[in-house]
């Protein structure tokens, strides 16, 4: 009786597309190794350039602030493209402008300054919020509304497979061997990455992908932009906004204060400690592709706020400084934070219809956060402490806590009380 059961409930589960969405979904989820791939690629620059270039934790951190402006700034304008365009255009446009961004890293070289590297790295910003105002939503619209959730985080676990890929490939192109030049040792993975990312864009705009139209509601009929609509009648899309943006500080943070931590308190070297966090990343991974198999069968609410619990006591033990305990509850939080973004992202966007685009496009602008590696640089910089700065995350995931309580208070009733 109880293997029928189990039958019964695993025939009946949801399936993660439907069929005639099998191929675009390949392809879309494709593009979320590419762009883990170049936003990890960051965290080891970022020591890279310290050690090169003979700047400081807080001057390195402008390589943050200088691609995650690109997000800010051309979300909304990306948002506007798309909804006059069409999901394939934005994919195409925003893969053009990676992979130019990406090979400007020649004539900077040949520059041999800091700034001409930020120029670069501002572009493919502006190219990446292009690919991830386009792939997210999309990847939601591909299927059943009650599996988006479970679909996003699928996704998303190749964007992890990208962040695991780059601290490790680069990280030892970086680190390994003596010390030279900042740009020869650049140059290289950079014109790579390019090639192939205009290459990819060829074949976008060689595949057709299905756009998603929805029906015309009262709402979209009413007067007003769609960006007031969005602030003045969904107030969980604006609660799951900060609650994103809160994840953005915590987890491109965590990344790109990862190495200089682990080195600071003198437990490795640079080389290692690209290779632990390469580590790290994995448990980031497998936690995404756990995370989205667990939520067929469980709210992604319920799974959220569990998640926000566990990275509360991980980073709880981190601001302790108890050494190795510490260590281990850094890397562990990885596990914890990896269904945290394509979880809220869903979560904000449901029941949005025809406002979906812009909505995903002002959820966009929040990897803006990871300026606030800045802040933590500038925290250790002048307390040299180098522990203390983890209050940051802290405080970002008892906000998510509180927009995955709210969530499941709505559904089920009251469940965290404060």
């Amino acid at each position: 009786m109880s293997r029928l059961l189990l039958f019964t409930f695993i025939m009946n589960r949801p399936t993660l597309t439907n069929r005639q969405y099998v191929l675009p979904f390949i392809l879309v989820t494709s593009l979320f190794f590419l762009w883990g791939f170049a936003r990890a690629i960051l965290d080891v620059l970022n020591k890279h350039f310290q050690n090169a270039l003979d700047i400081s934790m807080t001057q390195s951190a402008l390589i943050q602030v200088t691609t995650y402006l690109g997000y800010f700034i051309m979300a909304i304008p990306a948002g506007w493209f798309i909804n006059r365009h069409g999901y394939r255009t934005g994919v195409i446009f925003g893969l053009t402008l990676f992979g130019v961004g990406a090979l400007l890293f020649i004539p900077g070289a040949e520059a041999g300054t800091f700034y001409a590297y930020l120029g670069a790295l501002f572009i493919i910003g502006c190219g990446l919020v292009f690919l991830e105002t386009s792939a997210n939503p999309y990847v939601t619209e591909l299927g059943a509304p009650e599996t988006a959730t479970s679909r996003l985080n699928f996704s998303q676990s190749f964007n992890g497979l990208g962040c695991l890929s780059a601290p490790f490939i680069v990280g030892q192109f970086f680190f390994s061997g003596p010390k030279s030049e900042a740009g020869g040792k650049i140059v290289v993975p950079y014109a790579i990455l390019g090639i192939l990312v205009l290459l990819i864009a060829v074949v976008f705009s060689r595949v057709n992908l299905p756009e998603i139209n929805h029906r015309e509601t009262d709402e979209d009929r009413a007067k007003g932009t769609r960006i007031s609509k969005l602030f003045h009648h969904h107030t969980m899309f604006v609660f799951g906004l900060f609650a994103l943006l809160a994840y953005e500080i915590a987890e491109i943070s965590i990344n790109s204060y990862f190495i200089n931590f682990v080195t600071a308190k003198g437990w490795m070297s640079d080389n290692t400690a690209s290779v632990v966090l390469t580590v790290a990343l994995a448990f980031f991974m497998f936690g995404r592709f756990g995370g989205s198999w667990i939520m067929r069968s469980v709210k992604p609410e319920h799974m959220l706020m569990a998640c926000a619990t566990g990275s509360l006591i991980c980073i709880g033990l981190v601001l302790c400084n108890w050494g190795m305990v510490s260590m281990i509850a850094l890397v562990a939080n990885y596990v914890f934070e990896a269904i945290m973004f394509p979880t809220i992202f869903s979560l904000a966007l449901r029941g949005l219809g025809s406002l979906t685009k812009s909505a995903s496009s002002l959820l966009m602008m929040t990897p803006i956060g990871g300026c606030g590696f800045l802040l933590m640089t500038i925290i250790a910089d002048s307390t040299g402490m180098m522990s203390l700065p983890f209050v940051i995350p802290f405080l970002c995931y008892f906000i998510i806590l509180l927009f995955a309580s709210e969530l499941t208070r709505k559904n089920n009733g009251p469940v965290l009380t404060l």
